[in-house]
């Protein structure tokens, strides 16, 4: 078997990530909650152009934290028991929900689908910004700057992990929606989204994320793997502070949005993807999040794989879901 390019095995089993965690983590996201919780999303339905038989499909728009009126697609399915489970579908970073084709399955199979469109990427969520410092690239460092400031309540990705929240919410109140069976489901950025779905949105019964980013910064930095996905880490410094005089401080703020501090508040069953030689979101900043998550749990290795297409995963997971 390949050696993972990462740690050994047998220490990814108990790595705990390198990424500070602030002291006023749990604080931070319990009143960000009550911030959301606290909103009327006047959530609201448009019926799509794009229609097939036994399957209704809706634009669905709702008001997120900060006012920005944010976008998923929605797909109802036609002649089913009601109330029946629903799944959250999230994007990888810089897309969009996708067409309207690829949902069409989990519909089929009697699932109601709610797929995101993520603030400032390509699909319809509005974004207004409204931060200091440098937003040419990358939502990782939106924010930041305001964060070192004293606010890291404008966290770009602060406003899309409570998006996800807010949209699991919303499909829980449809009267056709079983609010005690919906999952989540997404790689990369989605797969991201996903923990931080489940870890906001506690009723969250089953998840399966594949190759989740957005975890351990510090580790992908002293790693040298601040390219690709993880480019704007490097960008803000040599942009915003190129003598590295607040690295300490940078790293501490963006423990905000490291989902692998999240993760203990996960309670859904999770099923994982993970390939050891993917460069694009090391897995030893996944087994960061992996080894907090305390709710059954399982992870399905594929040693020869990167950051791509796991043969076999997607109808593992859609199996999975459908054990709701």
């Amino acid at each position: 078997m390949p050696l993972t390019f990462d740690l050994p095995v047998e220490q990814l089993v108990t790595y705990q990530g390198k990424n500070p965690r602030p002291d006023d983590f749990n604080l931070y996201w319990d009143k960000s909650l009550d911030e959301m919780h606290g909103m009327d999303p006047k959530a609201e339905l448009i019926r799509a152009d794009f229609q097939v038989p036994g399957i209704e499909c809706f634009h669905l728009y709702f008001t997120g934290v900060g006012g920005e009126r944010v976008h998923a697609k929605l797909l109802r399915p036609l002649n089913v028991a009601s109330p029946h489970p629903a799944v959250l579908l999230f994007h990888g970073y810089t897309g969009d929900s996708g067409d309207w084709f690829d949902k069409l399955g989990f519909a089929a199979a009697g699932f109601t689908v709610a797929a995101l469109d993520c603030r400032g990427q390509a699909g319809l969520s509005e974004d207004r910004g409204s931060v200091a410092g440098n937003t040419l690239h990358g939502h990782i460092i939106r924010g930041l700057s305001d964060a070192l400031a004293g606010a890291p309540e404008k966290l770009l990705f602060r406003q899309i992990f409570l998006d996800t929240a807010q949209l699991a919410a919303i499909l829980m109140e449809m009267p056709e929606v079983d609010a005690n069976r919906i999952g989540v489901m997404g790689g990369s950025q989605g797969g991201a989204l996903t923990i931080a779905c489940a870890a906001l949105e506690p009723r969250i019964k089953r998840a399966a994320p594949m190759f989740p980013f957005l975890s351990d910064y510090l580790r992908v930095w002293e790693m040298d793997q601040a390219k690709d996905a993880y480019t704007e880490l490097q960008e803000f410094f040599r942009h915003t502070d190129p003598t590295h005089k607040y690295e300490t401080e940078a790293f501490e703020k963006l423990g905000y949005i490291d989902i692998q501090f999240l993760a203990p508040r996960v309670r859904a069953e999770i099923l994982w993807g993970i390939g050891l030689m993917d460069t694009i979101c090391p897995p030893s900043s996944q087994f960061a999040v992996y080894n907090k998550i305390t709710s059954p749990k399982e992870m399905v290795v594929y040693p020869d794989f990167a950051h791509e297409t796991l043969p076999g995963f997607n109808d593992r997971a859609l199996r999975f879901l459908m054990g709701l």
